[in-house]
């Protein structure tokens, strides 16, 4: 593992990056506020703003994706859905989230993250509203709702390359990771926050009042954040606009070419696919196996508890990540120090769940398993931007389609490896090879100085560790 140093201030202009590192020597008052003003990034107070509203749109996200997976039992026994037709329905959201991941972190590289994040809310939300207009007025609703979580899939693949496009261009390298943290949690927030209303609204109004009303709230999320937060502003996204890409630098093909033969680059989107991989199998399969290992075991406890541990888990990386770049440490091993943890301190966990006998010790080793996994939210998926700030959407949307379409497969074959051996050992023995691999990677190869740039024109001071 990566060995934490501390280095030194270089004062040469060609190293120090006044953006990300004001100057403290202004005696004049006048010139630290022109350089507040003429610097790309958010002031703290603002900083701190957007995380919270990210952080309940990301919550709203999920809201809105789970929403049919609830209620998908309730519609199956009103429309007559066989199991292969709702599972059609439910499988239709994951091939429209692949497809536009590179183009939504392309988009918002060029026009900004925050246009493209407030156009696909105000899109999906109004289509989650809608849902159940479509299935009660379409004559075949097996059609159209299949259609409509295609649509979802695609409204909604944009979101998260559109966060690391919007981070890399606002905020400085020193707090990213408690940003893209927390805003990573809530996707755990609002698995819990629907898992639970919208149980409850379920069984009072029906499974309507589900998609109602985490359709409408966010809607008026996207609404509040055009009027207080960008200030009324149009977000008109046009083809000057696509072309001329704004203040980020435009990559030509030839330095798209040149960016994946960056082993820094090759080593975040390898790990980042096993780290997906790994995080969808388990997601998957947990229910399966408490279920199986653990037949009069209460799902609430096995479906929550591990939730409520990786919140506070993610909120606690990001600020410890935070803490020690702010304190001085090398940047490229904090976030290997990050993805340790995240990759391999809880594969530890995981093969710990070998050889469980009890209930309550499965719940813990699951829960630490998760809770330890949030923490490459503050490791590969912010070192993305380190690495490319000036494309860092796009990269990130080929990350996150390139760990779509592998977990899907990894929960294929693991599927296929129960069937084959009989033993959920192979299937944990798997999830902790596929961390160590990428874990390996990472170490080996993930640095945090731009690659993006010319060398002549880098920023960063990079260190060997």
């Amino acid at each position: 593992m990566a060995v934490l140093q501390k280095h030194g201030k270089i004062s040469s202009p060609e190293v120090v990056d006044l953006k990300d590192n004001p100057p403290e020597s202004f005696a004049v008052a006048g010139s630290q506020k022109k350089w507040a003003e003429s610097s790309p990034h958010w002031s703290r107070p603002l900083a701190r703003v957007w995380t919270v509203v990210l952080l309940l749109g990301t919550c709203l996200l999920y809201c809105a994706r789970v929403a049919m997976p609830i209620c998908a039992v309730s519609m199956a026994d009103q429309f007559k859905w066989s199991k292969r037709e709702t599972g059609m329905v439910l499988g239709s959201f994951f091939w429209g989230y692949c497809f536009t991941q590179v183009i939504g972190g392309y988009i918002s590289d060029r026009v900004g993250g925050e246009k493209v994040l407030l156009l696909s809310a105000a899109a999906w939300g109004a289509m989650t509203a809608f849902t159940p207009i479509l299935a009660h007025f379409c004559s075949q609703p097996i059609v159209s709702m299949t259609l409509s979580r295609f649509l979802m899939g695609l409204l909604q693949g944009v979101h998260y390359p559109s966060l690391a496009s919007l981070c890399s261009q606002k905020v400085i390298e020193s707090e990213r990771g408690f940003l893209m943290s927390t805003v990573g949690s809530g996707s755990y927030l609002g698995t819990l926050v629907i898992g639970a209303a919208g149980s409850l609204m379920l069984d009072l109004y029906g499974w309507e009042s589900v998609f109602y009303v985490s359709g409408l709230l966010s809607v008026l999320w996207a609404y509040c954040m055009w009027k207080y937060l960008l200030k009324g502003e149009g977000p008109i996204i046009t083809l000057e606009s696509l072309g001329s890409g704004g203040t980020q630098s435009k990559l030509s093909k030839r330095h798209w070419l040149r960016l994946f033969k960056q082993p820094a680059v090759c080593a975040v989107i390898i790990t980042h696919l096993c780290t997906a991989s790994t995080f969808f199998t388990l997601l998957s399969w947990l229910p399966t196996f408490f279920k199986d290992s653990f037949p009069d075991a209460k799902g609430w406890v096995f479906n929550v508890i591990p939730w409520f541990v990786a919140i506070p888990s993610s909120l606690f990386s990001g600020c410890l990540s935070d803490h020690l770049i702010g304190q001085g440490f090398d940047t490229a091993a904090v976030r290997k120090l990050m993805q340790f943890f995240s990759m391999g301190v809880s594969s530890i966990f995981t093969l710990f769940l070998c050889g469980t006998t009890t209930f309550p010790t499965a719940v813990a080793f699951v829960s630490a398993t998760m809770g330890l996994t949030t923490f490459s939210h503050s490791g590969v998926s912010v070192n993305v931007q380190d690495l490319a700030p000036s494309c860092a959407g796009a990269l990130f949307g080929v990350m996150n389609t390139c760990g779509a379409f592998t977990g899907v497969l990894m929960v294929y074959f693991s599927g296929s490896l129960i069937e084959a051996t009989g033993s959920w050992a192979s299937v944990f023995a798997l999830i902790s090879m596929v961390n160590l691999l990428g874990l390996g990677t990472f170490l080996t190869f993930a640095e945090a100085r731009r690659v993006d740039i010319e060398a002549s024109k880098a920023r960063y001071h990079h260190i060997h560790i």
